[in-house]
């Protein structure tokens, strides 16, 4: 059953997908998705992989160190990204395991990542997080607040930020935060959006997403957390 809803899942989102980009003047080519599997184990993640998903977000870098490297070593080309909040302490892991960081979003982790870029030399994807709603429990930058730490990353920190990721408010209609994270990025020269869910994904497509990040419309309710 739990193959099932992957992989049933995973086609039902890809041609979501590809009507939303129609609907919206858009090569779907030029949509990743990046299938959320925080919670999930392998035997939720192994049929999606057989059905040709090769990309993968977690929240947490410890969940995803005891997860992935098994599943990395038995299937080739994988990429997994981080979504959730990175601690600065956990700057190098992340560094070593994750081929994207969607949460820059403060200065120290600007300047761990920093170091353990040069250190590694890896140079995983970075999006810096922007808290459109100003929401006092939410990671990320304030919008006004985004160029200058956009600036910081790049010539303080020695960052090469390529794009911007939000995620609204639960209870406020999602085009306007999409639409000013796409502006921000627009005046800042980012070509990347991380945004939209398994709730509004067709609408961030609408408003230029580069990135979806979806877990339950393709894996199903969250697994309880161990």
């Amino acid at each position: 059953m739990e193959s099932m809803i992957g992989e049933v899942g995973l086609v039902a989102v890809r041609e979501e997908i590809a009507r939303a980009c129609r609907d919206a003047g858009r090569d779907p080519a030029a949509v990743t998705l990046v299938a959320i599997s925080k919670t999930h184990g392998a035997g939720a993640i192994e049929p999606v992989i057989a059905a040709g998903q090769r990309i993968f977000g977690e929240n947490r870098v410890q969940e995803a160190k005891a997860k992935w490297p098994p599943l990395m070593a038995r299937h080739g080309g994988l990429q997994l990204h981080l979504v959730g909040a990175l601690q600065s302490n956990k700057a190098r892991d992340a560094v070593a395991l994750f081929d994207a960081i969607h949460s820059v979003d403060r200065d120290s982790l600007a300047a761990a990542l920093g170091k353990e870029i040069a250190a590694q030399g890896r140079q995983p994807l970075l999006f810096a997080e922007i808290n459109t709603g100003a929401e006092a429990q939410k990671s990320g930058v304030l919008p006004g607040e985004a160029d200058s730490f956009i600036a910081a990353c790049r010539d303080r920190h020695g960052l090469s930020i390529a794009g911007l990721m939000c995620i609204p408010p639960y209870n406020e209609a999602p085009a306007p935060h999409f639409a000013l994270t796409a502006k921000i990025a627009h005046r800042n020269g980012l070509k990347l959006l991380s945004m939209g869910m398994s709730a509004d994904f067709p609408t961030a497509i609408a408003f230029g997403a580069t990135h979806v990040r979806i877990g339950t419309a393709i894996f199903g309710a969250r697994a309880p957390a161990s």
